[in-house]
């Protein structure tokens, strides 16, 4: 899948975060991308919620489906893996430092935040693969290599249709 391209959300895609996440998303600012069902999958979030509070992850995946099996993927020790790869491989881990660098360049275009926390464990270890995945479907292929790994490595999420009903209520699942 290639990076979407962010767009403000409509009230339709307001709602049907809402039901993904079964919350009021906080500091929403775009559809970062949108799953092949046309919901979205990943949202842009400001990089301070509404409060003032600084919320450094930028890239938030929404799909219920998409992060249930991320969630798995992380408890068969994928995180793991790849933590243990930035001190083996030099490649992986100078291209994880540029995922870091990338992440910290998109969030403080908006509002910088005076910190080089990023998000995900970036870059000195892998945290969480929701964080990476949803920079590689936000931004595309070729930007973060925990991501592009991780979503290698999952099925196709939205074969079964829409994770929320059309009147964007309970989830379908």
């Amino acid at each position: 899948m290639s990076g979407g391209t962010p767009e403000p959300p409509t009230d339709a895609d307001r709602a049907a975060v809402e039901a993904q996440l079964g919350r009021r998303p906080r500091g929403l600012r775009r559809v970062a991308h949108r799953c092949p069902c046309g919901l979205p999958d990943v949202v842009e979030t400001a990089p301070r919620l509404e409060d003032g509070t600084p919320f450094p992850t930028l890239y938030y995946a929404t799909c219920p489906r998409l992060t249930s099996r991320i969630g798995t993927l992380e408890a068969d020790g994928l995180m793991r893996e790849q933590t243990e790869r930035l001190g083996t491989d030099p490649d992986f881990a100078a291209r994880y430092a540029q995922a870091h660098a990338d992440y910290l360049a998109d969030r403080d275009a908006i509002e910088p935040l005076g910190t080089d926390v990023s998000a995900g464990g970036m870059p000195g270890r892998v945290k969480c693969l929701h964080v990476h995945v949803a920079h590689t479907l936000a931004r595309g292929p070729g930007v973060n290599p925990a991501g592009d790994e991780t979503l290698e490595r999952l099925d196709d999420w939205w074969h079964a249709g829409p994770c929320v009903g059309p009147d964007h209520g309970d989830p379908t699942d």
